[in-house]
């Protein structure tokens, strides 16, 4: 596929868990605020930077918006755009799809592994 195809510039974007996971409990959210550390706490095993490269990067694709109250120290809140939203949709269908297939996925993936080493 060329490098610049729109699928695939999505797909390295929000191809990532964290992403989908971030889409999923903003839109749980929406159309409330969420705080950076109300969710680092509902994304299980993130840790703090990795969640901010991710939120900074949903900011500048206009996945997110982004509102700073000046207190000491700042409170940070994320909500999804109009767009983020949007893709709320076809990820949940991902996950359902996950959902239903990945026993079988790994399953296979069992089977593809223990036929190389019997080679």
């Amino acid at each position: 596929m060329d490098p610049q195809c729109p699928t695939r510039r999505l797909l390295d974007r929000i191809g990532t868990k964290w992403m989908s996971m971030a889409v999923k409990v903003l839109a749980e959210a929406s159309p409330e605020e969420v705080r950076f550390a109300e969710l680092q706490r509902r994304m299980t095993g993130v840790s703090q930077k990795m969640l901010s490269v991710t939120l900074q990067g949903m900011a500048r694709d206009g996945l997110v918006s982004r509102r700073v109250e000046p207190s000491v120290p700042p409170r940070v809140y994320y909500r999804l755009t109009p767009l983020g939203l949007s893709l709320e949709g076809p990820l949940a269908a991902v996950r359902a799809w996950a959902e239903e297939h990945m026993a079988e996925v790994d399953r296979a993936n069992q089977r593809s592994q223990e036929h190389t080493t019997d080679d």
